[in-house]
């Protein structure tokens, strides 16, 4: 058993606990509150002075399947040969060992959950996965949940990509949305196939991959993650998943603050960012740290992402900062990078707060973890100390 005690515990959900002991045994919480007995045999973390919060959750990133430092041949964020590719796995790209920059950058910043998706050139571009950062000899032993969602993608880059890099399909919005709407139309005929076909196996139309990975969709299991920056892209993704019954959150959400009302109304989470890099294109153009507060004044679930490629995700607690300078209320921007994330990703009954019963992936800081002069001296993950400030 491991406990740590006499700590500040911003558990995110439950308040804060001044003096407070978190113990820990198999890798989960036990128990957390004040005055609690600790087991004798308990190895003990004495906090005092330090600030105990959840792991981070970086909801939106490229990390290890773009493998930094590398160059061309480990970057393998895009497969921009078909403009839909739904059947790819964002698992099968992975670089998982301590050697991989992105992942240790997120480690040593306190992430301890990230989701990985494939990047945004094609108008569907497979499913994502959600991963624990602590390195292990292969990557199957890192998931938290495969896979988290499909990829989609409005607005310049798949039109870039294809419409005028490769001279096809799709080469105008019309083009993006018209190629999306015949794979989910081509999706509801298999389904419709094998159902009538239950009780005649001679009748099964045979297996296609593309269209097995969508159907998950179409029946709810997962959602779309819709790569959107700008307000009109996103309302033609939620405009098509309305069509056909699917689920999905807003990738990006660069003009959120246009049309906050509307994504609350609806229903739709947005993970917002990146917002520490170049407005690189003509559609981040409106990139500006008062979204965040405009989303949470409306009502709409939210998170903050960086994007990352390698250790650009190391800024997501800078975001956070960045976000509540603007007016975003603190314990909103904590809740921006831990809980919020969590359950958009569907596994807060795992992640993103220090509550009895889940893991125990925590962050301890020298400090307020929205002051920038605040250090990371420990991270743990499952229970167990991962890493540590030198």
């Amino acid at each position: 058993m491991l406990a740590i005690k006499d700590a500040t515990i911003l558990t995110i959900t439950k308040g804060v606990l001044k003096r407070g002991t978190i113990l820990i045994d198999d890798g989960k919480i036990v128990d957390v509150g004040v005055d609690l007995k600790i087991p004798e045999r308990a190895e003990v973390i004495d906090a005092r002075d330090k600030v105990v919060m959840p792991g981070l959750v970086e909801a939106h990133c490229h990390i290890g399947i773009a493998e930094e430092t590398v160059g061309w041949f480990g970057d393998d964020t895009n497969e921009m040969t078909d403009p839909v590719t739904p059947h790819l796995r964002a698992i099968d790209a992975i670089k998982a060992n301590a050697d991989e920059k992105g992942l240790q950058a997120a480690l040593e910043t306190g992430i301890t959950t990230v989701q990985i998706l494939p990047g945004s050139a094609n108008v569907i571009g497979g499913m994502g996965v959600a991963l624990k950062t602590a390195p292990k000899p292969v990557v199957d032993e890192m998931v938290l949940k495969e896979p988290s969602g499909m990829k989609i993608a409005f607005g310049e880059n798949p039109r870039r990509v294809y419409g005028v890099e490769l001279k096809r399909t799709p080469a105008t919005r019309m083009g993006v949305a018209g190629l999306l709407r015949e794979w989910l139309q081509r999706t509801k005929n298999y389904m419709r196939k094998k159902e009538l076909a239950k009780d005649d196996p001679t009748k099964m139309p045979e297996v296609d991959l593309k269209l097995e990975a969508l159907e998950r969709v179409l029946r709810g299991e997962i959602p779309f993650r819709a790569h959107a920056h700008r307000a009109d892209d996103i309302a033609t993704a939620i405009r098509i998943a309305e069509e056909f019954g699917a689920k999905l959150s807003w990738e990006h959400a660069t003009e959120g603050h246009r049309i906050a009302g509307w994504i609350a109304k609806k229903g739709v989470p947005a993970v917002w960012g990146p917002s520490l890099l170049a407005r690189g294109k003509w559609e981040m153009r409106e990139l500006n740290f008062n979204t965040p507060r405009i989303l949470y004044e409306a009502g709409v679930k939210f998170a903050i992402q960086t994007d990352a490629l390698g250790q650009s995700v190391s800024f997501l607690p800078i975001c956070a900062m960045m976000a509540a300078k603007h007016g975003l209320p603190y314990d909103e921007a904590l809740k921006a990078i831990t809980i919020n994330p969590a359950e958009i990703l569907g596994v807060a009954n795992r992640v993103g707060s220090i509550e009895k019963g889940k893991d125990a992936d925590l962050r301890i800081l020298n400090g307020d973890p929205l002051d920038i002069k605040s250090k990371v001296e420990m991270v743990i993950i499952d229970g167990k100390i991962v890493w540590t400030a030198k």
